[in-house]
């Protein structure tokens, strides 16, 4: 089996391959290919991943590239995981938009939005070369913004499927709280890609007893700790949002927040000088505790089990992703991309019936899912008014004066990586 990741390079690299080596029964990977056009990161991730291998004793091979094609030629899965423009753009997309009072964030909002821009091009371009090497690769994306991107995908016709880690880190915690195996909990996840909520924890699988109301009442102080949102809302939702939806919740509060203290992009960015200086140590052979400040946990377990599934091999009968809608939210279209628990095999992901959803998680994703139609023809097709519409059409934004005066800097400050502007 070969495998290849674009964006091997990045400093998530060694959490894969780390999984990629303890959860090889699962995921038996002959050659792991990293593909990255920064050779010297490339080189850096790349040693410590074949220390990682040689250490775990996992005889596959660890090959680097930066050749595109000679990466992707016969691989079974592709797993992208890239980011356009690298920090310097997350820094610009987490900065301008508070300008006009807005969400400064690199996966929402106007900062999303730039990202899609950015990002949907280069990946489509990706994935048709992919599809010439070999048609029945599958590919797996876990590059931001994963709703957008995986929608871009299936919209080509590609075989494809988003990946995100914010369900399997609720799954690990809530069985650490009901001291249970992950495997024994079934979360009853619904929304759209860092739009969601969870609003069941059922023991067993989808027919198991729901626990949630128990869990809130004996752990909702610990549940809701690191959200930022106060406990009382988690008493009054009866369910669990993910932290993203703090940007929502919790607008005004963030964006003082967000106007006093370094942002996110630059932490990352001195983590990662910090990582790679790590993984240039030749003693190195495991990845680092800092890693796990980079953000990504659990990426690599569902990450196999994703692979494993897709590709015929024991992965979980049911698992949390990205697919097309298909009539399983019937408030939202049937090429909408949502985020739920799904039957995955050979053939992808089936999603599983979901409850009636409340209308107050409802109406928020039909207006993220409008939204995320509108970004995407403006990633695919250019042009000021779609960005424009896009941003006015966003509930974090939704004011035209905002909207106009958005839609210029998105452009001033990502001008080199637009063809249109």
């Amino acid at each position: 089996m070969k495998l290849t990741v674009v964006g091997g390079g990045s400093t998530y690299t060694p959490e894969l391959v780390d999984g990629f080596a303890r959860l090889r029964d699962t995921l038996p990977v002959e050659e792991l290919v990293l593909v990255d056009p920064a050779a010297e990161r490339l080189e850096l991730v790349g040693g410590l991943a074949r220390r990682i291998f040689a250490k775990q004793g996992h005889p596959g091979r660890v090959v680097t590239t930066s050749d595109l094609d000679q990466g992707v030629e016969g691989a079974d899965a592709v797993l992208l995981q890239l980011r356009v423009g690298g920090q310097a753009a997350r820094e610009q997309d987490e900065t301008w938009p508070l300008e006009c009072g807005c969400i400064g964030q690199e996966t929402t909002g106007a900062g999303g939005l730039a990202k899609s821009l950015r990002t949907v091009p280069v990946v489509l371009d990706i994935a048709e070369r992919v599809r010439n090497a070999n048609p029945k690769a599958w590919i797996i994306d876990f590059t931001n913004p994963v709703g957008i991107v995986t929608r871009a995908l299936l919209q080509a016709g590609h075989r494809s499927v988003g990946l995100c880690n914010v369900a399997i880190g609720f799954q690990r915690s809530f069985a650490r709280l009901l001291g249970v195996t992950p495997a024994d909990v079934h979360l009853d996840h619904v929304g759209l890609n860092h739009l969601t909520w969870e609003t069941g924890v059922r023991l067993g699988g989808p027919e198991g007893e729901n626990v949630l109301p128990k869990l809130i009442a004996e752990h909702g102080d610990s549940i809701i700790g690191g959200m930022g949102l106060p406990r009382a809302l988690l008493d009054r939702l009866g369910a669990v949002p993910s932290y993203y939806l703090r940007y929502y919740y919790a607008h005004d509060e963030v964006v003082r927040e967000l106007r006093t203290k370094p942002s996110r992009a630059a932490e990352v960015a001195a983590m990662e000088r910090q990582l790679l200086e790590m993984y240039g140590d030749p003693a190195l052979d495991e990845k680092p505790a800092l890693l796990a400040k980079r953000g990504g946990a659990y990426y690599s377990e569902a990450a196999v089990d994703l692979a494993a599934s897709l590709l015929g091999g024991g992965g979980s009968p049911y698992q949390v992703v990205n697919a097309y809608n298909k009539g399983t939210l019937p408030f939202l279209p049937d090429d909408a991309v949502i985020e739920v628990q799904a039957a995955v095999g050979p053939q992808g992901p089936a999603p599983l019936p979901v409850a009636e959803v409340d209308p107050l998680y409802a109406g928020l994703m039909a207006n993220v899912t409008a939204y995320e139609e509108l970004a995407l023809e403006a990633a695919l097709h250019g042009g000021r008014d779609r960005v424009f519409r896009a941003l006015l059409a966003h509930p974090l934004v939704g004011q035209y004066a905002y909207a106009d005066a958005l839609t210029d800097l998105l452009i001033a400050h990502n001008r080199e990586h637009l063809a249109w502007a």
